[in-house]
């Protein structure tokens, strides 16, 4: 998903567009999932204990584009995902298969504008990728270049297209680097653009207690997916779809609130309509 309203302050991704950049100050805290419990961490400062109620979440369209029609492509980046993983990948697309035409994407309607109206979505492919194989630590700009390399050179991978969206999964034992931050360290997951054209959502190996929250390495993936799903479908390139200044995206708002659907662990997603996660 996009940012959670603890990672606010964390230091700004480069790897934002420059118009990102006016819309949003802290452009880190809009794309990334936080750690389970990060919240809840730590005594509010003075100044925190002194001001204001935040105000309540509303989610406003800043008028850039939505996924209407989302077309997700799962790669597996890594060998684990041939082998021990391997089990993973099938829970991860049969998830897919089913959440792009279920309720949840129904929910995000209320979220249409003129130009853009959100309905089903569907998987149009996955791949295991083992050549090149991904360093322990791979950075946004490393993610990117890899997506970049991988559109140009796999005829495996669909074009990018104004509704197409690349999850990309890291192994085991791979450290994801983002804005001077780390998944395992302060993130989960998140979602990004390239120069407004190519969609894409990094999502590391929940292999931390911070990322599983309790729950099985299954749920947690699709949990986490589900956020970065939703985020990028309305709010693709972040800030400019819709967005709340004080608490985020519509998965920030409800982070690591979930519900089964279809057998599958899915979050909860902020209603604007119902004022509440649902």
């Amino acid at each position: 998903m996009s940012a959670k309203v603890s990672a606010k302050t964390k230091p700004r991704a480069a790897a934002r567009s420059p118009r990102a950049h006016q819309v949003l100050p802290h452009s880190d805290a809009i794309r990334i999932v936080p750690l389970h419990g990060t919240q809840e961490r730590g005594r509010p400062s003075q100044e925190a204990e002194t001001a204001a109620p935040a105000p309540a979440p509303h989610l406003t369209y800043r008028g850039g584009p939505l996924l209407a029609s989302v077309q997700v492509f799962t790669i597996f980046w890594g060998r684990a995902w041939d082998g021990a993983q391997s089990g993973l990948v099938s829970k991860v697309n049969s998830f897919f298969d089913f959440v792009l035409t279920s309720p949840l994407i129904d929910q995000l309607a209320e979220y249409n504008v003129p130009a853009f109206k959100i309905v089903h979505g569907k998987r149009t492919g996955t791949v295991t990728v083992t050549a090149p194989l991904p360093h322990h630590s791979v950075s946004d700009a490393a993610l990117q270049t890899f997506l970049k390399n991988e559109i140009a050179n796999n005829a495996a991978l669909p074009k990018p297209g104004p509704n197409t969206l690349y999850f990309i999964y890291t192994p085991p034992g791979v450290r994801v680097v983002q804005g001077g931050s780390a998944s395992c360290q302060a993130f989960c997951g998140y979602h990004n653009d390239i120069g407004g054209k190519i969609f894409y959502a990094a999502m590391p190996f929940p292999g931390c207690t911070g990322c599983l929250g309790g729950m099985p390495t299954a749920d947690a993936l699709t949990g986490t997916s589900s956020h970065e799903l939703c985020e990028a479908i309305t709010d693709a390139i972040p800030g400019q779809g819709w967005y709340d200044d004080t608490h985020g995206e519509i998965g920030d708002i409800c982070a690591w609130q979930f519900k089964t659907l279809g057998g599958f662990n899915v979050q909860l997603e902020w209603s604007n309509a119902a004022g509440k996660c649902i």
